[in-house]
Parts: structure tokens; sequence; C-alpha cells
């Protein structure tokens, strides 16, 4: 919907790059249609690149050049001829403007990020797509980088579509979260909808010694036993009255670990896919090639 932030959430590999790469018109549709910015991708694809943003999960930025070299550099690259108080008014909106004749090499990660954003809406688009954008962040990145996405939506009235296989980052920024799993969307609804959807807890189970299938099903309360690796998933109705009776039927000493999931949208995941989100590896996309073409494309 317009004006909101839309998560495509799923682990590496699940296909979210492909989808935006599709929404985009960086890769051509087999079969079906899209729409992205209110024009059909495959008939208008330019009206499209017009009117979308991209920030990548890597900062591509020109090192060599200042801030401002790198705003006019983009601003040649999509041919706009009234740039320079855009760009002005974005500096100052990011912090950046004392900072404007300074090489990127000198700047911070956050910083880098903040200027990759600022790039990315220099031309006034509707729609922003950010892609992984706080992965191999640290912690207080990764923060700010939340404020600033939650500005840039705020503040300019920009959708923005991020995807993301950090839970918390979907749960904390996504007006609306579509769950993506090998390529399909397997759920979509508010981050409050998608865990009401499960009203059960899961109990995470790893011993040292061999259990049975059958006996963790015998376990009054546990509606559905699932084997993940080395751990036992279950699905109880109420971890607080299942853990006493998983205690009397185990040896307690065989214990090696126990974790409870109560509803969130990790459970929601876990629920409809039978995996946690982390536990599927990818490798990662060769953003730099995926940014040039991006670049490319809009001249």
């Amino acid at each position: 919907a317009s004006g909101t932030v839309f998560g495509l959430l799923g682990p590496n590999g699940a296909g979210k790059t492909t989808m935006i790469k599709l929404l985009t018109g960086l890769t051509d549709m087999t079969e079906g249609d899209a729409t992205a910015a209110g024009f059909n991708v495959r008939r208008d694809p330019m009206h499209v690149k017009q009117r979308i943003g991209w920030v990548a999960s890597e900062v591509i930025l020109d090192d060599d050049f200042s801030a401002w070299e790198n705003l006019w550099l983009q601003s040649k690259l999509q041919s706009l001829p009234n740039w320079k108080d855009r760009a002005g008014d974005l500096l100052e909106y990011f912090g950046l403007k004392d900072r404007r004749k300074d090489r990127v090499k000198t700047f911070s990660t956050g910083m880098r990020k903040k200027l990759e954003i600022a790039l990315a809406l220099l031309h006034q688009p509707e729609v922003v797509f950010m892609d992984e954008p706080t992965i191999g962040l640290d912690a207080n990145t990764r923060r700010m980088l939340w404020d600033l996405i939650t500005g840039v939506n705020k503040e300019f009235g920009i959708t923005v579509l991020l995807t993301s296989h950090y839970i918390e980052e979907a749960d904390a920024l996504c007006d609306q979260i579509s769950i993506i799993d090998h390529g399909k969307i397997v759920a979509s609804g508010t981050p409050t909808a998608l865990k009401a959807r499960v009203q059960s807890d899961f109990v995470e189970l790893e011993t040292s010694e061999a259990v049975d299938e059958a006996q963790l099903r015998s376990i009054p309360g546990v509606s559905e036993v699932r084997s993940q690796g080395k751990a036992w998933i279950l699905r109880v109705s109420a971890a607080e009255e299942v853990l006493p009776k998983i205690f009397s039927t185990l040896k307690t000493e065989a214990i090696r670990r126990i974790n409870v999931e109560k509803p969130s949208l990790e459970t929601v995941f876990l629920d409809i896919t039978g995996k946690r989100i982390d536990q599927a590896g990818a490798d990662v996309p060769d953003y730099r090639k995926f940014y040039a073409t991006m670049r490319r494309a809009r001249q």
C-alpha cells in the first residue's frame, strides 16, 4: 500500500532478491504480471524505473568522490537537470551537510549508509526498495538505520519495500509483511495479525541421549513433534503447563538445552515452513554487479 513500510521476510535463498529484480524490471518475467509505483513492470519498465529508488545491502559509493560528487554522479546517471537544491536538502536531512566536500573513504559505515539512501531519494521516487539494508551492521548502526527508514517513510511519504531475514527488524519497521520461502509467498498480514494466527507455544529441546519420537508425542499438551537436526521442536498448548511434563517424562540430566518460543514472527515462520528463518543458507548475491546494472538501466 502507498506510504507504508512493506516487509519481505525470509531466509537467505528464499527468493527475496529475485522478487526485487522482477519488480524493478531487471529480470524478465516468464509468466504473470507485476505492478510497481502504479505501472506495469512488463509493459512500462521505464516508467517504473523513473519512480523507484534502490538501496543495496552493501554500501556502494565512489570512495574517492566527496558526498557532493557522488550526488552529482547520480544526477548525471538519472539525467536530473535541477538536482542541487534537492541534494542540499538531503545532505542536511541526513546530517551530512558539513561533510559534503569530504571524500567518502573518510566516512563511517553509518554515514556511508545515509549517503546511499540520499542517492536513492535524489530523483524523488515514490517507492524505495531496500534489500537487506542492515546486513553486516553492528547493533547501534542498525538501530540508527531503522530510525532513518522510518523517517524516510514518514517525512517524505515514500513507500518502502524492505527485504530482511532479521525477525526483529521486520517486526519493528513494517506495517505489512509477506513471508517468502522457496520463491513463494506463504503468508501475509500485519505483524500483529501474523502472530495471532499461531495459538501455540514452541519448545526446542536438545538431549544428550537418544529420544523416541513417540515418547515425545505421548506427553500431554504436545500436539506436534518435528526433528530439527540434533534438536526436537515441540508444538505445545501452553509451555508453562507442558514443561513440567517434559521434565517428568525425560531424564532431567539428559536434557542438554531447552528453549521456549512464545508467538512471534519467528514462530509464525516455524509454524508455516517447519524450520527457523536462520537455518536456510545461500550464497550472498553479487550486489555490486546488481547495483551497476540498476544504474545503467536508469539511463
